[in-house]
């Protein structure tokens, strides 16, 4: 039987109504069966995937590597060097300086809470002389090519709405992530890649059990073609990629042409996008069945390639694996690639802890800055590494010269940004110090979600999309764009 016919011949009671409401309000029994009907649908560029008319003012930037450092990093061991701690340690926590702010229940029960100072050294790197801490040699070779902001802030103090938010700039769950966004708005510059890819790493330290949940890099309520793509470290990066036993690539493009015929005449009849969506992943799938194998496989890369990202370059998996990965993502146009590193909470043995997990990602880091520089890349690669929120001055637990803990701290903290659009070799912004409170150019979340849009040619203001009656956006109703990092 002719597809269309028999298609036509599964009418459904809802259908028939949708389509012969004529007499008892035709255009609201429509609307209200049809919520596509009279909705506020954008324009979609065929080629790209993304919105017609964006960006919407020439870009510095073509795409995003978001290295989230998941956990928190402490600003104080890492980036925020505060000498002055030193006469400090063991000392209250002045209230003039708490300010009455909420604490978690991690410490709200503690007697005190001593000041503890950073047992590691701080040097000066580059010709910039910006302060680094011995635990980051590596970074000493890349701070003329990024810029430190030590001021970014946020309102969330524990890491499930910290990092919902820096993710998808709502403290609660549903929210498309900023790689949705920016995939929706710009689309694809790889027909065989998705616009959008997710890497996760394993942590070196002992504390790795910080959970990551698929909703940080859903689509939201934005169409689900726009959802982050998850790419495993196994013999199957891709989950469902894989004919299976039997079935040849002929007999799937038979399949798929098959079933391409009944999705668009259900497309045209309901008008839902969900549908269309579901015609372009089934394209990729059968697309990536080349490219993908392709981008997995190393053998190509030369001997000095793996020496610069470091030994655990070479195991799947790791940080620095996954760093060479995103680098081969970047060079074939995938437009946001997000790597998750879990490990960073420390509220105990912090001084262990941070020592192994810095072994871990200080080399690989640095290594994908100066990779892509060689190869031209950096230029329109803007990169992104840093946490959901920083770690508090005072110490959680008992206090020892050798051997503290800290807890959650978002009201400043530090992350650093490179390549397209951004300064080099700046430091931006300056706390007191305590490394707890702001004392000059404050960056809050939704302004460095601005920032990361503006590099990209959008106005964060003007990236929306209508659901539920309100137009929404990355940025929520807030952001400013940090002007001081553009180059």
């Amino acid at each position: 039987m002719n597809l269309e016919r028999e298609f036509k011949l599964t009418l459904t009671r809802r259908t028939f109504f949708a389509r012969t409401s004529v007499g008892i309000g035709a255009a609201a029994l429509g609307s209200l069966l049809n919520p596509y009907l009279f909705a506020d649908i954008p324009q979609i560029d065929p080629k790209t995937g993304g919105l017609l008319g964006l960006p919407h003012f020439p870009p510095k930037a073509k795409r995003v590597i978001y290295l989230h450092q998941s956990g928190a990093p402490s600003q104080i061991e890492l980036f925020d060097y505060k000498p002055e701690l030193d006469k400090l340690q063991g000392s209250e926590l002045p209230a003039s300086v708490r300010m009455g702010q909420r604490i978690t229940g991690m410490t709200s029960g503690q007697s005190s809470l001593p000041v503890a100072r950073s047992i590691f050294r701080f040097n000066q790197c580059g010709q910039s002389g910006t302060w680094m801490s011995e635990l980051l040699p590596h970074h000493g070779k890349i701070v003329d090519h990024i810029a430190l902001i030590k001021t970014l802030h946020t309102e969330a103090i524990n890491h499930d709405p910290a990092i919902t938010f820096i993710q998808t700039g709502f403290q609660q769950p549903g929210r498309a992530s900023m790689g949705a966004w920016i995939s929706y708005g710009l689309g694809s510059e790889n027909q065989d890649l998705p616009a959008f890819v997710v890497l996760i790493s394993q942590a070196n330290a002992l504390n790795i059990d910080q959970p990551l949940f698929s909703r940080l890099w859903s689509s939201g309520f934005l169409p689900s073609r726009y959802q982050g793509v998850r790419f495993r470290a196994s013999s199957d990066p891709v989950l469902y990629l894989g004919d299976p036993p039997g079935v040849d690539r002929k007999d799937r493009r038979h399949m798929l042409d098959a079933v391409e015929k009944i999705n668009r005449l259900r497309a045209e009849a309901f008008g839902d996008p969900e549908i269309t969506t579901r015609i372009a992943q089934y394209e990729m799938a059968y697309r990536m069945q080349t490219s993908v194998p392709s981008l997995m496989d190393l053998s190509n890369e030369p001997e000095h390639i793996f020496d610069l990202y470091g030994p655990d370059s070479r195991k799947a998996g790791t940080y620095a694996a996954n760093c060479l990965l995103t680098r081969r993502l970047a060079e074939r146009g995938v437009r946001f690639i997000q790597l998750y590193h879990r490990g960073w909470d420390q509220h105990n043995d912090l001084p262990r802890d941070i020592s192994l997990q810095c072994k871990g990602v200080d080399q690989p880091s640095a290594a994908l800055i100066l990779d892509l520089k060689q190869r031209g890349l950096l230029d329109d690669t803007l990169v992104l590494w840093g946490g959901e929120f920083g770690r508090t001055v005072y110490c959680q637990g008992a206090l020892t010269d050798t051997n503290y803990g800290r807890d959650h701290h978002p009201r400043c903290f530090s992350i650093w940004m490179a390549g397209g659009g951004i300064k080099k070799g700046i430091t931006l912004g300056k706390t007191d110090d305590y490394s707890y409170n702001i004392l000059e150019y404050p960056v809050h979340v939704h302004d460095l979600q601005a920032t990361i849009l503006h590099c990209l040619g959008i106005d964060h203001t003007r990236l929306t999309y209508k659901y539920q009656g309100r137009h929404h956006r990355l940025t929520d109703t807030a952001g400013t764009v940090a002007t001081k990092l553009l180059a």
